[in-house]
């Protein structure tokens, strides 16, 4: 009896004990199993390299902040008020978004119908995936120097050498004449960036079960109806991923509009981001500058949001 009354405390402690050591351990597993430990640095320098410039930029917007570091003074809305009254804004979106318009449609085709060519080959098909998709690993000033260069020139350039090899007019200024050189910037845009929608759409066709085109086959089906009833309703929601990336990344353009023409002839390829450029650091006007981004970044939060909600309604409708 002695021993076992002595023994009996001991569990009591240990429990305690437990209970006492046990928050900790829950917090740590709750860290742990949530993964809030593993993406810790990360979410620090998200918060230090993004969320911090886009509020203290917010900020800045709201003031006569000026490069040189005069000004500063508090001003509210008075810059998006100028932003909105301002021609070269508009000018300047409504070139972005017909840069976007003139390129998304191309580089969803073009990007659709070389996955299909590449998905069909059976010979040295690595060889067409690489060929198609190399351009795209190219740097933005490699691919805007070997078109001003090569294909763009008057008279000895690629583009007027096919011209003239059928009887058209050569010594077009594509760079230099308003009528084209928002279509030579598309073009370059479509050769250096094909292969990102190529890559997509061609692992999307490689995820079709082949049982679906077996049976179509079996069914009498040709190659059109297999493609109209089977290929392109299973590539659907790529396709509107597709759209989305390549909008979103057709309304950022810079890179190439500020090689090729500097936003020329007579401002007509200038884009709203190189605008906000000019404004904050040619024209000093830091705080000004940073109201216009805010307006673009709008627009673009606005594109991200919608399309997404149309696709789901369709989808929603279709499956009615």
């Amino acid at each position: 009896m002695t021993p076992t009354t002595a023994a009996a405390p001991a569990p009591v402690a240990k429990s305690a004990e437990g209970a006492a050591g046990r928050p900790a351990r829950g917090v740590r597993r709750k860290w742990t199993e949530h993964g809030l430990v593993f993406i810790a640095p990360f979410l620090l320098v998200y918060a230090a390299f993004l969320v911090w410039p886009l509020i203290s930029g917010l900020g800045m917007s709201l003031t006569s902040e000026n490069i040189t570091g005069t000004g500063g003074e508090f001003v509210g809305l008075d810059n998006y008020a100028e932003a909105v009254r301002d021609p070269d804004v508009w000018s300047s979106l409504w070139n972005t978004v017909w840069f976007t318009v003139l390129s998304t449609v191309p580089l969803v085709v073009v990007g659709l119908v070389l996955a299909l060519l590449a998905h069909q080959l059976r010979v040295v098909q690595w060889l067409w995936r690489l060929s198609w998709f190399a351009p795209f690993l190219l740097p933005s000033g490699v691919v805007c120097l070997l078109f001003m260069n090569m294909i763009l020139p008057s008279d000895f350039g690629l583009a007027d050498q096919m011209l003239a090899s059928v009887g058209l007019t050569p010594e077009i200024g594509w760079l230099t004449d308003e009528r084209y050189a928002m279509l030579s910037i598309v073009a370059t845009t479509v050769w250096w960036t094909v292969g990102f929608n190529f890559l997509l759409y061609l692992a999307a066709l490689q995820a079709i079960p082949a049982h679906l085109y077996e049976a179509a086959e079996l069914d009498g089906a040709g190659a059109g109806k297999r493609l109209q009833h089977i290929t392109l309703p299973m590539l659907r929601r790529t396709t509107g991923v597709v759209v989305v990336l390549q909008v979103l990344a057709s309304l950022k353009i810079f890179d190439q509009v500020y090689i090729m023409t500097g936003g020329g002839p007579d401002e007509s390829t200038r884009p709203i981001l190189q605008y906000v450029y000019q404004q904050g650091f040619t024209g000093y006007r830091i705080g000004y500058a940073s109201a216009v981004s805010y307006i673009f970044f709008a627009l673009i939060l606005t594109v991200s949001l919608v399309q997404p909600l149309l696709s789901r309604r369709r989808a929603e409708e279709a499956a009615k």
